[in-house]
């Protein structure tokens, strides 16, 4: 049998094929258009999702026997706000995850609400990015709009809707609406309220692994597969992701370096620290996970090549570093503010500790001696809860780099486990689909079957206890400048 999982990407959607033994058949990607209307505003169009998904489907089974799909999943760009009116026709174009008009309504949630309110209903504290205070701005700003709405949703929802005809969603990706709340798996009246929505309007809640429904008569045909293939209804990108990475379980963690970073740690049992300085989320598996997430991680060193040292060559750039924990110059990778654990979208990067004598190689190491430094701040939030992370996982382009990943394993003190496919929310759709089919009986069980480590970098006490005395230096920078960021704005 085979499973599909749809990576509903901000650039792209992409489409993976599996087999029931985790084999990967085919990788299809199919791009779409991204608007910017307004300077910080970002959105997109989703029927383009629909379309492209759909041709993207046809071509991933294009060489199968189509009646062996057994499931569809997803994993999707999260807290996107997505309005259907009566006649199920999309509203307005849907208003993604990295779009920052809605600074006022945060502000407003956080203050006059409250943050210690929001987090008792939700568990979390509101973001630019999250769905609630972008329905708070389409009331304020778009009332007409608002008044049609009667179904609210968030973007791989909506993939999800189209093909079975089923309003429903997951609690990973429900997690990041700040509307639900994620101790009790369920919606927060109170958000509602604060909103000015029913809970009618909101998704019928699954977790992401239990089937939806099946594919709508007319979608099977026009894709020449079975009516009865089962849609899951999968996760979060992140969440599904970890699912990819078998990050699921109790302490468990996987480190993510790609554009942003991402710092994802599964727990059997709710918790949520007091400053809610991560994010509190509920995972794909039944249990929970917390997350931080810098915005600048591997953007910082492609920053630092492409931008300031002009070339490609990074690799040629990393050989000659080799005084690991003795660096005296530390940098702040907060190109575009931060956002876990900080929250503080005006911090910006700075280099600090040069003197004559500092070299190339120097700042080349500080850049990624930061990133590593900032992954740290998230990590150490998660033990102070109690938790025991003993080990990571990582992944992504920027965990490319055995430097990288050497300075990482010692900075946290932990080994980092390599794998051997890395093929993200996609694959984590895939297995998800095949647990909703019964290929497996459970996620846990998928992840055991499919996600395999082929080596591990081990951390070494002399380095891990240098990079402790770097950690606490790098500790009093951010402090002694932030209350300069706003005036550098």
């Amino acid at each position: 049998m085979y499973y599909a999982g749809i990576d509903l990407g901000t650039s792209s959607v992409k489409l993976l094929l599996m087999d029931e033994k985790g084999n990967i058949q085919k990788i299809v990607s199919r791009e779409y258009p991204l608007s910017f209307p307004h300077p910080g505003w970002s959105e997109q169009n989703p029927y383009d999702w629909f379309n492209e998904s759909m041709a993207g489907l046809k071509e991933l089974l294009s060489e199968i026997d189509k009646d062996a799909l057994a499931g569809i999943s997803f994993g999707g760009q999260m807290h996107g706000l997505v309005i259907l009116d009566e006649e199920d026709k999309v509203i307005r174009p849907a208003i993604l995850w990295n779009d920052g008009r809605t600074t006022e309504e945060c502000e407003y949630l956080n203050n006059d609400i409250g943050r210690d309110r929001l987090s008792g209903y939700t568990a979390n504290i509101a973001f630019a990015g999250f769905t609630a205070p972008k329905l708070i701005w389409v009331k304020k700003n778009e009332p007409d709009n608002f008044r049609r709405i009667k179904k609210i949703m968030l973007p791989k929802d909506y993939l999800a809707y189209r093909l079975t005809g089923v309003h429903a969603t997951d609690v990973s990706d429900a997690s990041g609406m700040l509307l639900l709340d994620v101790k009790n798996r369920k919606w927060s009246d109170e958000m509602c309220d604060i909103c000015s929505i029913s809970t009618s309007l909101l998704p019928k809640l699954f977790e992401s692994y239990e089937a939806i429904g099946t594919l709508l008569p007319e979608i099977a045909a026009e894709l020449g597969v079975r009516k009865d293939v089962i849609v899951a209804a999968g996760a979060g990108d992140n969440a599904a992701a970890a699912v990819a990475t078998g990050t699921v379980g109790d302490g468990n963690c996987n480190i993510s370096l790609g554009t942003s970073g991402t710092i994802f740690i599964s727990q059997k049992h709710f918790s949520v620290d007091s400053h809610n300085a991560l994010h509190s989320f509920c995972d794909a598996n039944g249990e929970y996970h917390l997350m931080g997430c810098m915005l600048s991680a591997a953007s910082c060193n492609k920053w630092w090549m492409d931008e300031i040292v002009k070339t490609t060559d990074y690799a040629a750039e990393q050989k000659n570093i080799e005084k690991l924990g003795e660096n005296p110059v530390f940098f702040l990778p907060y190109l575009m503010g931060e956002r876990s654990p900080l929250n503080d979208p005006q911090a910006r990067a700075a280099f600090i500790g040069m003197s004559m004598d500092s070299t190339r190689e120097d700042m080349t190491q500080a850049v990624l001696e930061g990133v590593a430094f900032a992954l740290r701040d998230s990590f150490e939030i998660a033990k102070s809860l109690g938790l025991s992370i003993g080990r990571s996982k990582v992944v992504g382009g920027g965990a490319k780099s055995p430097l990288w990943r050497r300075i990482i394993a010692n900075v946290l003190g932990v080994p980092l486990d390599i794998l051997k496919t890395e093929e993200g929310p996609s694959l984590g759709g895939a297995m998800l689909a095949a647990v909703a089919c019964k290929e497996y009986d459970s996620v846990e069980d998928a992840a055991k079957a499919i996600v395999e480590v082929v080596d591990t970098v081990e951390p070494e006490a002399e380095l891990v206890q240098k990079y402790d005395a770097q950690y606490k230096k790098f500790r009093l920078l951010y402090p002694a400048l932030k209350d300069a960021f706003p005036k550098l704005a």
